[in-house]
């Protein structure tokens, strides 16, 4: 919905600036520990101000490029070294404070962080030469009294206190993605068939196909947020140079890798492009889902041979880092296909569904993460023993072993894509 608002009314940097606003104010609701509602509500206020920042960013950088200028992806990657040097800081010092100070200072200094933020991008509003402005005048007119733009703010407001309900209820949340997904690619379909050009149409094709197999990907990369974050903190040695690091840090391996590993792929694909070696979009994103497999597979073998219950924080050095290889293959690619595929007048929309994938694939993450802690000992989950570590083995060799054929499978379909792309690559 923040990305439909800002295709017909507001424009990118309106509704990144709303969300970013509404981000701050939830990131310092976090702060106030004795009210379960302010939880939520914060929660709320984080959740509508993505759906608002973080389609309609991507988007702007998407127009910082005309067509077929092949710096696009590597623009990305920079794009997405910049969030992820962010993160890196963040979950290390957020991380740190939760653990060791008290929640509400993490949660303090990620409010702070992210008004910084906000400062910095009002800031430089100036650099992008009036590329991401309304798309029309319509935000000026008026109903009931009311300019547009006031009512897109208003829908805003009534966003945050739906999902302040939603929250609260996950069950619902989960069939309600199943809803608006059947909503949103019936959507697509039509507007593809009937809509489009024969070229438009096939590009919109292909994004939709390349979006689905984001969700596959973000289902498992996202265990790092989840199961694997429990199996850092209940059954690897974390102890480094004497010091037992705080397991949440370990979520800063992946930002740390990113944004040191990401200016290597941005000059590894131009440099390929200017060869005409560079890999077509389709198997960037099978090499993605490749590497994600890969990475569970590695970490089920360093579990497989450790001695007893503890695994060496090697393998979950390991599996970030393959996780993260994969992450560069396929997201900041999978944001510029996003918007050199789709037609202009829907890109914002089609990035919002690049992102509805990545919500349904944390939906069936949590899927996997459950799976994880089965548990057939009548032993309390808190408990790390042997029937959970073979849990957590069987879990992720599976996953392993799908992904790895789900990539397989991608690079089989590429040349079909590729046709369908029109050299839109």
């Amino acid at each position: 919905f923040g990305g439909m608002l800002a295709d017909q009314i507001l424009g990118s940097k309106k509704a990144v600036t709303y969300g970013a606003i509404l981000l701050v104010f939830g990131h310092l609701g976090m702060t106030v520990e004795s009210n379960e509602q302010i939880f939520y509500l914060s929660l709320a206020l984080i959740v509508s101000g993505v759906g608002f920042l973080k389609p309609n960013i991507s988007t702007m950088v998407g127009a910082l490029y005309e067509e077929g200028d092949p710096r696009r992806d590597s623009g990305f990657t920079i794009f997405y070294m910049g969030i992820n040097i962010g993160a890196f800081t963040a979950t290390l010092l957020c991380g740190y404070l939760g653990e060791q100070v008290g929640w509400a200072y993490g949660f303090g200094a990620a409010g702070i962080g992210m008004l910084f933020g906000l400062i910095i991008f009002l800031w430089g509003q100036k650099y992008l030469e009036g590329l991401a402005e309304p798309p029309s005048n319509k935000y000026l007119q008026k109903m009931n009294g009311i300019s547009y733009e006031s009512w897109a703010y208003i829908s805003g407001i009534f966003m945050v206190l739906v999902t302040w309900f939603l929250v609260q209820n996950s069950q619902l949340v989960g069939q309600l993605l199943g809803g608006f997904g059947a909503i949103f690619i019936g959507a697509w379909l039509l507007y593809a068939l009937f809509r489009c050009a024969p070229d438009e149409r096939d590009r919109l094709i292909v994004v939709g196909i390349l979006i689905l197999f984001s969700l596959i990907f973000w289902a498992l990369f996202e265990q790092a947020g989840s199961s694997l974050n429990i199996l850092t903190d209940r059954g690897v040695n974390r102890v480094i140079f004497g010091w037992e690091v705080p397991a949440s840090m370990f979520q800063s391996l992946n930002a740390g890798f990113i944004f040191t590993i990401a200016p290597l792929f941005a000059m590894l694909w131009i440099a390929l492009a200017k060869r005409n070696m560079e890999p077509s979009t389709p198997i960037k994103f099978s090499i993605g889902i490749i590497l994600v497999g890969l990475g569970f597979l590695a970490l089920v073998y360093g579990m497989r041979s450790s001695e007893g219950l503890q695994t060496g924080v090697f393998w979950i050095i390991l599996i970030y880092l393959l996780h993260t290889l994969g992450e560069l293959c396929l997201s900041p690619v999978g944001l510029s296909s996003v918007t050199k595929l789709s037609p202009q007048r829907i890109v914002g929309f089609m990035m919002g569904m690049w992102f509805f994938a990545s919500a349904a694939g944390n939906y069936v993450a949590g899927l996997i993460a459950r799976a994880t802690a089965s548990d057939s000992s009548g032993v309390s989950n808190d408990v790390f023993d042997l029937t959970q570590k073979q849990s957590f083995m069987d879990v992720y060799t599976d996953v392993g072993l799908m992904a790895i054929g789900c990539g397989i499978f991608l690079a089989i379909l590429t040349p079909i894509l590729k046709k369908l792309m029109h050299g839109a690559n």
